[in-house]
């Protein structure tokens, strides 16, 4: 699926007329029936249930003049509201010229003195208030509308995005609807995945309006969201004539005293995810503790300082890093003039890429001319305050500005950057970027970002590409962390419990429930 700014949209929309051939009329017809059909879905009973269509005065109210056509002529009890007042032009005009003709009521708001009232009146409220077209700050009535709305409304359906969020950056533009639901079209608008908009949108259900695949290729997006489908589709098959060494050799390079469970997690989750063979290269006053723990990790114990890695162990490493096909390095390293010594020893030297996690972030951070003299694809996968450390930026600005500084430091430096959140964002060095849409609040706890990276590990060592295998590895993990949440409660998320349930994730999203079908049958 694709993502795109509002002035995107309005490049595919005139794409479509002028060179699909597709007068906009039509996509504004197919646009209220695919909210009509949403409306069917989620209630069964629609046909026993009452609506209320408030309308603005662009295409956003042609919209919602359309759905409410439709409805009344499904015997439905319909009423519309103008928020905007009565003069419309356009394809909005063309609508509301049809639905005066029609024994629908339609009222214009002037004053909210019993629109509490009204609002909670109506079973259902569908928000066609300003879409993606609102400018500037939300005032007067269309302010108060909105808020009577989300103070009384027992369920609301937003049309294309819930008025009053900015569809590119997210923001609040004074105050905003808060929807259960929002039906969008052709492509998820960029502000409904940003923060705080995130917190509005409700669940979002992506729709097709008749635009053919060519026109909106022919627009160049740059942003995608992760879905099942990408997912699968990029998901290497496993070969009946196959061994060990054909699914990923991936080294881990971790731990410290205090921190072996991060070490544990990123090579436990590597064999999870699906890699053949993982090698845990850990301070030898650690190895014992882990294979004991690893049963089905190799571990190679390194000459250590206090319980960190020595950068005595170097040359031992390189020669693991000559039989890996990937290499993850950071979780649980400590922060030491030896741990960096080591994350630049292996940058400069690796041929395979290498994934940079916390404290192998900032041993890079304290030195970014480490990346000058390597070679090999790297990807980064740092949270907001990593992220601060590599680019000198403040943590707001970055939180505020999250696409645009992931996509400069990818570009600038090569890489393949994870910007870690909700709706992790994940950017090639071309400047392709991926949004993700699973994960929960449960996820933000300690281990978490060590399952991440192994799981990024273990699909690269596949041999898939870097920046769409971080894109998997971040879907599949925040779809376990989904898992994990309805199974134990997202108060008792724990990083274990994720890596635990990364099978059943990865099963949903392969789809071999026939399978096991099969085998139950028998």
């Amino acid at each position: 699926m694709k993502a795109c700014f509002a002035s995107e949209m309005r490049g595919v929309d005139k794409a479509a007329s002028e060179i699909g051939g597709i007068p906009s009329i039509v996509l504004m017809e197919n646009a209220a029936m695919a909210c009509v059909e949403e409306l069917k879905k989620d209630f069964a009973n629609l046909s026993e249930k009452s609506v209320a269509v408030f309308c603005g005065k662009g295409n956003n109210g042609g919209d919602g003049f359309a759905i409410a056509r439709h409805l009344y002529n499904m015997g439905i009890d319909v009423a519309v509201y103008l928020v905007c007042g009565n003069e419309f032009k356009g394809d909005a005009k063309i609508n509301f010229d049809i639905i005066k003709r029609m024994n629908i009521n339609i009222d214009v708001i002037s004053d909210i003195e019993d629109l509490k009232y009204i609002v909670r009146s109506y079973d259902i409220i569908v928000d066609a208030i300003f879409g993606t077209g609102i400018s500037g700050t939300v005032r007067g009535i269309s302010y108060d509308v909105i808020s009577e709305i989300n103070d009384n409304a027992k369920y609301i359906v937003a049309v294309d995005v819930p008025s009053g969020i900015n569809s590119d950056s997210g923001e609040i533009c004074g105050v905003c609807i808060k929807a259960d639901k929002t039906v969008t079209f052709v492509a998820y608008k960029v502000g409904m995945l940003m923060f705080p908009a995130a917190d509005y949108v409700g669940q979002v259900t992506v729709k097709n309006i008749s635009i053919p695949d060519y026109i909106i290729d022919v627009q160049n997006l740059k942003i995608n969201v992760i879905d099942d489908k990408f997912v699968r589709s990029n998901f290497p098959k496993r070969e009946n004539n196959s061994q060990k060494g054909d699914y990923g050799k991936v080294l881990v390079i971790a731990g410290s005293a205090g921190m072996t469970g991060a070490a544990y997690l990123s090579s436990q989750t590597a064999v999870t995810t699906g890699s053949g063979l993982v090698t845990l290269a850990v301070p030898s006053s650690l190895n014992s503790a882990m294979e004991a723990k690893t049963t089905e990790v190799m571990t190679v114990p390194l000459s250590d300082r206090n319980g960190r890695i020595s950068a005595n162990a170097i040359d031992e490493i390189l020669k693991c890093v000559d039989k890996a096909d990937t290499v993850l390095i950071g979780p649980g390293l400590g922060r030491c003039d030896d741990v960096s010594e080591v994350v630049e020893s292996v940058l400069e030297y690796s041929k395979v890429p290498v994934i940079i996690d916390a404290d192998g972030i900032n041993a890079v951070a304290e030195n970014m001319k480490a990346l000058s003299s390597c070679t090999c694809p790297v990807i980064f996968t740092p949270h907001t305050v990593e992220m601060s450390r590599l680019t000198g930026l403040e943590r707001e600005y970055i939180e505020d500005n999250r696409l645009v500084t992931a996509k400069e430091f990818a570009e600038e430096n090569g890489v393949t950057l994870i910007l870690k959140g909700h709706h992790t964002i994940v950017t090639g060095q071309d400047g392709e970027q991926y949004i993700n849409i699973t994960g929960n609040s449960g996820l933000a706890t300690g281990g978490s970002g060590d399952v991440l990276a192994g799981t990024v590990a273990s699909l690269v060592s596949r041999g898939i590409n870097e920046t769409v295998a971080s894109a998997m590895a971040v879907y599949i993990h925040g779809l376990a962390g989904d898992i994990a949440k309805d199974k134990y409660g997202i108060e008792s998320v724990t990083a274990s419990k994720v890596m635990e349930c990364i099978p059943c994730a990865l099963r949903q999203i392969l789809q071999v429930k026939w399978l096991y079908a099969i085998i139950n049958k028998n």
